[in-house]
C-alpha cells in the first residue's frame, strides 16, 4: 500500500507551505481535560482555517477532536470527518462537519486520514492518538509518506515521549537521521512556520531504515 505525497520546496528549500492543501491532525476525544487544552485545539483549527487549510480528523464533536472542529468551522473552514461505523456513538460525531466519510474498522480510518494528506499535526491524546502519530512515523520513515509530522506539545504533554524517541535513538533502535522526521511546537501558532521549516524527506528514506553502524 503506498500512500502518495507531493510537496513543492521552494528555494530555500523549505515547503511551499500554499502546496500544502489537506492537514491531519490527530487529537483526543476526552471531555475530562483541563481547559488549557481544549483551548489549544480550538485555536488550532482557527488557525488552519484562516490559512486555507482543509482540515481531515476523527470526526468526533467532543474533547479536542471537537474543539478543534469547531475553531475551524467558526472561521468557515473546511473540515472533514472519518470515522469507523462502531464509533460513531461512542465519540458523538461532530453534527456540523463540512463532509463524513464512515469506514468499515480502524485500519480503514487511519489510511483515509493520512492518503491524502499533505502535513500531519499532533495534539494531546491517549494510546488512540499515539498509534495515529506512530503510524505516521513509521510510514514516513519507510518512505511511503513524507510529508510534515507537527508534534504541539501543550502543557509540555508529550515531554516524556519525546525523550522516549531521544532514548531509543541512544540505544540504536532508531537512527540520529528518524529525528528529523517530526518537528515539536509549543503553541498552535507556531504551527505553519514548523510546517514551513520541516526538514526534506522521500521515499529514499527507505534506504536507511534500517539502523546500521553506519547510520546509527
Amino acid at each position: 500500500m503506498t500512500l502518495g505525497y507531493n510537496i513543492t520546496m521552494n528555494e530555500k528549500n523549505n515547503l511551499d507551505t500554499h502546496h500544502v492543501k489537506t492537514v491531519t491532525v490527530y487529537a483526543s476525544s476526552s471531555a475530562a481535560l483541563k481547559p488549557i487544552y481544549y483551548d489549544a485545539a480550538m485555536r488550532m483549527g482557527e488557525i488552519l482555517a484562516l490559512s486555507g487549510k482543509s482540515i481531515v480528523y476523527g470526526a468526533g464533536g467532543r474533547g479536542l477532536m471537537g474543539a478543534l472542529a469547531d475553531g475551524a468551522l467558526s472561521k468557515d473552514g473546511e473540515v472533514r470527518g472519518v470515522v469507523p461505523t462502531f464509533l460513531q456513538d461512542l465519540e458523538l460525531t461532530h453534527r456540523g462537519l463540512t463532509s463524513l466519510k464512515v469506514v468499515g474498522d480502524m485500519r480503514e480510518r487511519k489510511h483515509l486520514m493520512l492518503q491524502h494528506s499533505d502535513a500531519v499535526v499532533t495534539l494531546p491524546g491517549g494510546s488512540g492518538t499515539y498509534e495515529e502519530l506512530f503510524e505516521a512515523l513509521t510510514m514516513k520513515r519507510l518512505g511511503q509518506w513524507v510529508g510534515p509530522v507537527i508534534i504541539v506539545n501543550t502543557n509540555r504533554f508529550y515531554d516524556r515521549l519525546l525523550e522516549f524517541l531521544e532514548h531509543s535513538v541512544s540505544e540504536c533502535f532508531m537512527g540520529r537521521s528518524h529525528l528529523k522526521m517530526w518537528s515539536v511546537v509549543d503553541e498552535p501558532e507556531q504551527v505553519l512556520e514548523a510546517i514551513a521549516n520541516a526538514d526534506e524527506w522521500n521515499s529514499d528514506a527507505l534506504e536507511y531504515a534500517n539502523v546500521t553502524s553506519a547510520n546509527a
